[in-house]
Order: structure tokens, then sequence, then C-alpha cells
């Protein structure tokens, strides 16, 4: 008989870090009963629990070299089994596709992309009328995604002074714009 169904989860790892098949058979008979409940409780349903037991012991024998015994095995591999749970339940459910009827098209119609031309152009043109420290601070911000801090550093000016900037060039936009500024 042999003695390696005794040993230790901590001496069996170290045989899988080596490749040792049997050693990972052996955690495995000792683990997935314990494991597949786990997930069939978090998930409740037993297809994914099997899914998602498969897919930790394959963690196991992966990530077996580079296994640190800083806790239990059963304890790594509960983390394991509960962090793989609930990525599944964040996931979207799969839904039949004769479900789901007819999917939107998320372009614009050819009307509404005539109107959004329109409108960025107007905002393209009205920004070109800013006076240049306002429309630098606006374009930096909203154009390239800058902090005010970020734009500060770029400007050699303080926070404040950006934000003053943002705030009038907002204000000027508003008063060349109208209606326009808020659709935009």
């Amino acid at each position: 008989m042999d003695d390696s169904n005794d040993a230790s989860d901590l001496a069996l790892m170290a045989r899988v870090a080596q490749g040792d098949e049997t050693a990972f058979r052996i955690l495995s008979r000792r683990h997935v009963p314990a494991m597949l409940g786990l997930a069939r409780r978090i998930l409740g349903n037993a297809a994914d629990a099997e899914d998602v037991a498969q897919e930790a012991m394959l963690r196991v024998w992966t990530h077996a070299p580079r296994w640190q015994p800083l806790a239990a095995f059963r304890t790594w591999l509960t983390r394991i089994v509960v962090n793989l749970c609930l990525d599944r339940k964040r996931r979207a459910a799969w839904v039949d596709l004769d479900e789901v009827g007819e999917i939107a098209d998320p372009a614009p119609d050819a009307g509404e992309a005539v109107e959004q031309n329109e409108r960025d152009g107007m905002v393209q043109r009205a920004i070109g009328q800013l006076p240049a420290r306002q429309r630098t601070a606006i374009v930096l911000t909203y154009g390239d995604g800058m902090s005010n801090a970020e734009v500060a550093e770029v400007m050699g000016t303080t926070v404040s002074a950006v934000e003053t900037l943002l705030v009038r060039a907002k204000q000027n936009l508003r008063r060349v714009l109208g209606d326009t500024a808020e659709e935009a």
C-alpha cells in the first residue's frame, strides 16, 4: 500500500510542484468533495459547481510550483473556489438566443449622426474662440482627460487658477452655444 495517502497537504503540494500526478490525484480525492459542496452552496447549481471545482484544481496544478505555504493548503484552495464562484456570479447569465429578441443597433441613425456632427462642429468652433488659457484648460481637462493638478503643472499655474479658467471657459461656452451647450 502506498503511504502517500497519509502524507500532509504540504508534502503533497511539494510533490505536485515537481509534476507528481499521483500526489495531485491524492490532493484531489482529499479536497474536491468539500470544494464541490462549497461551490454548490455558493452557486446553487451543480453543473457550475463542478466547473468551478475543476478550474480550482487546474489552478492548483498550474500554480503549484509558485505556491507558498503561507496558509494551509485547504485555506488556499477554499479561497480559489470562493473567488471563482464570485467571478462566475458576477458574469451575466447566458440567455437563449431565441429569448433575446431583436437586438437594437446602438449606432445613431443618419439624422442623429448629422445632428451630432453639427453640434460637435459648433462646440469645436466655440472652443476655438475662447481665450488661449481657457481653451488650453478645457482641452487638457476634457479632451485629454487630465486632472486639474496635471493641467496646473502643464500650464505652470495653480490648481485654483485652473479651476477658475475652467469656470470662465464654461460660462463663455454657455453664452456662445446657448441650448447647444447642454446637449453637447
